[in-house]
């Protein structure tokens, strides 16, 4: 049975998530800007273009963790304009956008990983271990 209270543990494994992600994905942004590339969220949409294919918008909305909903089709526009995306009308439904990545943003994808991936290095695999990093990973995965 669940608790009906949250207990000060609790709370304070909450505030730590919290402020662990704050920090980590600010020095990626950091990192990103001193080496003049695009931020994180670019990288977010995508990783899971390249890694998937194209994607309908709702589908890209599913796999994006950086930005909401709200905001992924303001991002989509600049990655379009920039030309690291195109989208396009699906096959089977001329009224639902298909979004699929470009030559030009697999390259900015694979510049944005080089930077993205090192700061990953140093913040994390700097400071867990590769136990720790399965162990935490499977506890937060409980999460959903």
């Amino acid at each position: 049975m669940a608790a009906e209270t949250l207990s000060t543990e609790h709370l304070g494994l909450w505030r730590t998530i919290l402020r662990a992600r704050a920090t980590i994905v600010g020095e990626v942004e950091d990192a990103l800007i001193e080496a003049g590339l695009p931020p994180l969220a670019w990288y977010d949409v995508l990783w899971p273009l390249a890694e998937n294919g194209p994607l309908r918008m709702g589908e890209l909305a599913d796999r994006v963790v950086t930005v909401g909903r709200t905001g992924l089709s303001r991002l989509v526009d600049r990655l379009e304009n920039d030309g690291a995306v195109r989208r396009d009308a699906s096959g089977e439904d001329g009224r639902v956008v298909v979004v699929s990545i470009t030559r030009s943003g697999r390259r900015t994808l694979s510049r944005i990983w080089r930077v993205y991936e090192q700061a990953l290095v140093e913040h994390l695999a700097g400071v867990f271990s590769e136990q720790d990093a399965r162990y935490l990973a499977e506890r937060l995965r409980a999460l959903g």
